[in-house]
């Protein structure tokens, strides 16, 4: 091993870890295939708040690039960040379009979250959390998160779709998209069962190839321009946040505490699913360099915000790029050089369909099922709060309101029961929050 090699390793913890370069840069490509997609999904829906698309998409792959290296830089975990999804969603059609906010001052509120997160994260607040929270819950996020990935997969795919009905459906598997996913299952599966550490990469390649070759994949590239990021760049209105006596009132708190409360424990959910199937956790039960890992989110929010961009946060997509044998910061730094490559490139992440990314979050969501085997579904107080989380993550399409269910109950279990002790205390005061946040979201 050359001196620099060895340096790496060290730096890395290749060796230790159970990897290599060459597995970790893997890793790392699928990873961004994975996610890849929001370059497209996200500028779509910030365009309808009257960002300019063009800006958005730049700011998108600047944000997720500068994030992920970030975290495989300082946290050295294989966990890739991007604009989140819903939260993209929350900004532009409740915020923007349902408050009447402009989208400079949304942006500011966005930034204000994040600081608001990086100084919970310093004051040890959100570490308390981490750790407040029982392992069994752990594993049944992990297994939660494989069902959400698997539905996203097979939702992409239209394999599953919507139906006024029964909620959803199976799909036509004739048609073209289905078809396509189905061959890419099929082949990532063989490979897999096979042991082909890149199966995952293979697959997505082939069946992105496929889909060209049967003229499924359409290409249609929009007009782009990289300067057109000074269009959103810094142009985030924090006097118009602090300007209550506007017509938007206390409605500006409202949307601070939503930014604030769903990213903390979306990405909490990631951290531990992610972490969990990469067999990141200590004898302990805890995330090793969490504090690292909490600053980076942090941080991350406050660059997109300034970039021109909703909340940046922790993509279960990750887990992609684990199964794919990702155990370091390299699969993070790699997937974020792609994104700031993708920069002056984001159009073309149109080669890559769906349906060819499609198959690769249905293994995966599939092969994150083992931590659930850790649970004593014989014990009520452990089964019920851990069937909760994860039936709630993918019925729901929410993270954050999986760890709402399980947190919930199992505190109200053991207040029943007489078991609550004093070093529960932050146990009911998430479970306090959880109830308060149902409340007000039946009210609103």
């Amino acid at each position: 091993m050359s001196e620099e090699a060895g340096a790496l390793d060290r730096r890395f913890e290749l060796t230790a870890r159970g990897t290599t370069l060459r597995t970790e840069v893997l890793a790392g490509v699928t990873t961004f295939l994975t996610m890849a997609y929001i370059i497209l999904v996200n500028p779509s829906i910030l365009g309808a708040a009257g960002l300019p698309v063009a800006a958005v998409a730049a700011a998108t792959c600047i944000a997720a690039g500068f994030a992920s290296i970030l975290m495989g830089l300082s946290a050295n975990v294989p966990l890739a960040l991007a604009p989140g999804m819903g939260l993209n969603a929350y900004f532009t059609y409740t915020v923007v379009i349902g408050m009447g906010v402009p989208w400079p001052v949304a942006l500011g509120c966005v930034f204000l979250s994040g600081i608001v997160f990086l100084l919970l994260t310093l004051a040890g607040i959100r570490q308390m959390i981490v750790a407040a929270i029982p392992p069994h819950l752990y594993a049944a996020v992990a297994g939660g998160i494989g069902l959400f990935i698997a539905l996203i997969g097979l939702e992409n795919a239209r394999i599953v779709t919507a139906s006024p009905a029964t909620l959803v459906t199976l799909g036509s598997l004739k048609e073209p998209g289905a078809a396509l996913a189905l061959f890419g299952l099929v082949l990532i599966a063989v490979l897999t069962a096979w042991r082909v550490r890149a199966a995952i990469l293979i697959g997505i390649v082939a069946t992105t190839l496929a889909g060209w070759l049967a003229g499924i994949v359409s290409f249609a590239p929009q007009p782009y321009d990289l300067t057109a990021i000074t269009q959103t760049a810094f142009k985030l209105d924090l006097a118009g946040v602090f300007g209550l006596s506007g017509s938007h009132g206390l409605g500006l708190f409202e949307i601070i505490f939503v930014f604030l409360f769903v990213d903390l424990f979306d990405n909490l959910g990631t951290l531990m699913g992610v972490t969990k199937r990469a067999g990141l956790i200590d004898a302990n039960g805890q995330v090793p360099k969490l504090k690292r890992i909490l600053t980076t989110d942090s941080i991350a929010t406050i660059f997109g915000s300034l970039m021109g961009t909703s909340t940046v946060t922790s993509y279960v997509e990750s887990a992609a790029g684990v199964q794919a044998g990702g155990r370091t910061g390299i699969t993070a730094i790699v997937t974020g050089v792609l994104f700031l490559g993708a920069t002056f490139l984001a159009p073309w992440a149109q080669l890559v369909p769906l349906a060819a990314t499609a198959p690769a979050l249905i293994l995966v969501g599939a092969l994150m099922m083992a931590p659930l085997a850790e649970i004593d579904w014989h014990d009520p107080e452990i089964a019920l709060p851990a069937f909760l989380t994860v039936a709630m993550i993918p019925l729901t399409f929410s993270i954050a309101n999986g760890l709402a269910f399980g947190i919930t109950a199992y505190a109200l279990i053991k207040l029943l029961r007489g078991k609550i002790t004093k070093t529960d205390w932050l146990l009911l005061v998430l479970a306090g929050l959880f109830v308060a946040r149902f409340v007000w979201l039946s009210a609103g």
